[in-house]
């Protein structure tokens, strides 16, 4: 089975969007889940799998499994990161007839890669079976229409990152809802203008899909009549209103992102008290050289609608359409992926995110963190935020460009004096007009 290299390139090397979703099957994409099924491997056959992913010594965690499985070796090739050139490198290879067994492929571009049959539908092969292994809202995410098309390998449920001596100085505590926050944001840069409660990205708009996801956003719902988008629904519309006054009163640090090095040095100094941010920011708070034990965790503030968290980031471990062993590399995805002695293997050679495992995050992540004050953050907030992250949030067939989009414009915040709302409205224009350009079939919310 091999995909068109026509079609491949025809829609710029796949990155387009999940027509397979939406009721209007892309011309010349060859139908993989409309073939039979492909018998495992028969007994006493050896056979190897090949995985790409952008994880680091990802072969130490395979070699766990090659040892006790010595019919179905499983070989791991780095990629470079996604829209780094991992993804060309794959579509290029699938356009050829090749490629890997597996492939890390990020959650949200699961429906890029359904757009020209590149994923095999893992619920042929009996993937429903392992649902309840994993956190809801990471396997609603790699879940469309009834078919299985990824499994989940990490996610980044988000919560509270703050300095408590930096917030007493107003005697703040860490707010429960977003409004606490905008109270607690104005407080600290009134009592002293050269400290913010947090930095926000104009440059970046992933976490803001992340906040209006946790609202109850809903900007692309899959039907069998077609992609309903809705980039400007209440729930979003409410949290750029909400950013919009944050930045016009000046009391949200723009200059920097997020982890950059202004950032950190401003986080040093007691500059930024606080950051909403993702499980695998911990790791980048951590490389503050003078905040060892000034840095604890709490909950994600919270919106009067939608989910008590939300999520940046997560990776799936897919398996692609030219695969000849897709039931045996599903048998070893599950395990990678849900198999204690795996996700310890994974946290420790490759700093693998938020384990999507119902129920185990790794021993390490068991254990108090002397950087986080003595704080066993991950038991005590991540446990009940990977739980709560929203479970009716789908990407779209076109995220990464929606995302570009609406980053280009949140720029104008600043140079043009754009606001988040008309920023919104035109991507909202922007998204749905590209969809329909190459052929996907679009209902705007009314």
């Amino acid at each position: 089975m091999t995909i068109g290299r026509r079609r491949l390139l025809g829609l710029g090397l796949g990155a387009l969007g999940a027509a397979a979703l939406a009721g209007c099957a892309p011309p010349g994409a060859t139908p993989v889940n409309a073939e039979p099924t492909i018998p495992a491997a028969a007994p006493g056959e050896k056979i190897t799998l090949t995985y790409w992913a952008w994880l680091k010594d990802l072969q130490s965690v395979a070699d766990i499994w090659n040892a006790k499985n010595p019919n179905v070796q499983v070989q791991a090739v780095f990629s470079l990161g996604g829209n780094s050139g991992g993804y060309q490198k794959m579509y290029s290879a699938l356009a050829a007839g090749g490629g890997p067994d597996l492939a890390q492929v990020e959650l949200r571009s699961v429906p890029e890669f359904m757009l020209v049959g590149g994923l095999i539908d893992l619920s042929r092969y009996g993937a429903e079976q392992y649902q309840s292994r994993y956190d809801e809202a990471a396997w609603d995410q790699v879940s469309f229409n009834g078919g299985v098309y990824a499994i989940p390998q990490d996610t980044g449920p988000m919560a509270w990152y703050y300095q408590p001596e930096v917030l007493a100085k107003v005697g703040g505590q860490p707010p429960t809802t977003w409004d606490e926050w905008a109270t607690l944001a104005q407080e600290l840069h009134k009592q002293d203008p050269s400290v913010y409660l947090e930095a926000f990205s104009v440059a970046d708009a992933s976490p803001f899909m992340a906040y209006a996801a946790q609202a109850g956003g809903k900007w692309f719902n899959p039907t069998e009549n077609g992609w309903i988008v809705n980039l400007t629904d209440d729930a979003t519309l409410a949290v750029a209103r909400f950013f919009d006054k944050a930045v016009d009163g000046g009391y949200v640090q723009t200059g920097f992102d997020p982890y950059s090095p202004g950032w950190t040095a401003a986080a040093g100094n007691g500059q930024i008290a606080a950051l909403t941010g993702a499980s695998w920011g911990d790791a980048l708070v951590e490389t503050i050289g003078t905040g060892k034990g000034k840095w604890r965790v709490a909950p994600m503030p919270r919106w009067s609608t939608g989910s008590g968290s939300s999520a940046v980031g997560g990776s799936s471990t897919a398996i692609l359409a030219n695969s000849r062993h897709p039931q045996e590399a599903l048998d070893f995805a599950v395990w990678m992926t849900t198999s204690p002695e795996a996700i310890d293997a994974l946290i420790k050679y490759c700093g693998i995110g938020w384990s999507p495992a119902r129920d185990y995050i790794g021993a390490q992540r068991q254990q108090p963190s002397e950087f986080f004050s003595g704080q066993n953050y991950n038991s005590e907030v991540f446990v009940p935020a990977a739980k709560q992250q929203p479970k009716d949030w789908h990407w779209g067939p076109i995220t990464q460009r929606t995302l570009n989009t609406l980053s280009d414009n949140f720029r104008r915040k600043l140079t043009a004096g754009q606001s988040f709302v008309d920023s919104l409205h035109k991507t909202q224009q922007t998204t749905v007009d590209t969809m329909r350009q190459i052929g996907l079939t679009v209902l705007e919310a009314k």
